[in-house]
Order: structure tokens, then sequence, then C-alpha cells
């Protein structure tokens, strides 16, 4: 078997919370679903976000747009799948009530488990086929929701409940 597909199936064992990465750029919403979301630093306190370079979002993330990472509950498959690629563009934020924030220009789900709001840290990496992007938070909505978070593993999505 070769590397890239011993590493994916490897991957599929490790659970991973499922979010919904926002921004707006140009006068337009743009949402991708994405796993690879992970807490950085808490000082400075920033989110370590990897994007597909084919992924719509990426080109206005690497240049310093600011974003919204929202992590899904177990309720919310149906935007999950919305926003992995069953649709595109405006379409992407037809499923969930979808707010903005005062303080960011990035559009958030308002019954999320969280909302990070982030500023692009001035700089970015590309490696193989993803754009790592450092996000430096300007602030967190906690909602007062029940905490049952969406997760995937091995090709699916399952509930820690």
């Amino acid at each position: 078997m070769e590397l890239a597909e011993s590493l994916r199936l490897g991957m599929r064992r490790l659970a991973s919370g499922v979010c919904v990465v926002t921004c707006k750029a140009q006068g337009q919403r743009y949402a991708m679903t994405a796993s690879s979301v992970t807490s950085l630093s808490d000082s400075p306190a920033s989110l370590l976000v990897c994007i597909n370079a084919t992924a719509a979002i990426q080109r206005f993330l690497v240049k310093g747009q600011s974003f919204a990472v929202n992590i899904l509950g177990d309720d919310q498959i149906d935007i999950s799948n919305n926003c992995a690629g069953e649709s595109s563009g405006e379409e992407r934020f037809s499923i969930g009530c979808w707010s903005q924030s005062p303080q960011s220009s990035a559009p958030f789900l308002e019954k999320s488990q969280a909302i990070f709001f982030c500023d692009v840290d001035n700089d970015n990496y590309q490696y193989g086929t993803h754009h790592i992007i450092i996000g430096r938070l300007t602030h967190v909505i906690v909602p007062e929701v029940e905490s049952s978070p969406l997760i995937y593993a091995n090709g699916g999505y399952q509930s820690i409940r």
C-alpha cells in the first residue's frame, strides 16, 4: 500500500471535531467544513487551521482576511455536508441561522458549540495541498447550549452522547 493511502487509512482512526470556517470578502460570504482545526496557544490566544489550496475561501485567508471558526453540534450534520461541497457560494448559508458579529466581518452560526473569531497572523505556510493558517483570536462566543460536539471518525459522523 502506498504511503499516502496508509496515511488516509490511519487518520480515519483519529477522531476530530467538525467545524465550519467562514469569512466575508469582496461582499461575498464563504464557508467550508474543516476537521483540521486545533488550538495553538493561549498566549497569544490562537488557532491553527489547515485549508485545502483548492477551497474558494483559502485565497482570502492567505491574504489576511479575518475569519470565524464555528464548532458544530451533533445535530448539525446537514450544515457540515452543505459546507463540505454539496453546495457553493451563498447556498452554503441556506441551512442554519447565520449572523454577523459587530466586531467581525465573518458570518457565524448562532447555535454553534462555540465560535472563535480570528485575524490571520502575519504568516501562513503552504505545505503540499494545504495552507496552514494561524488565527489570532479577537473574541469568542460560547452559546448556552448543551455540549454535544459533532465528531468525525472512521469516515463518518459520530456523537459523544
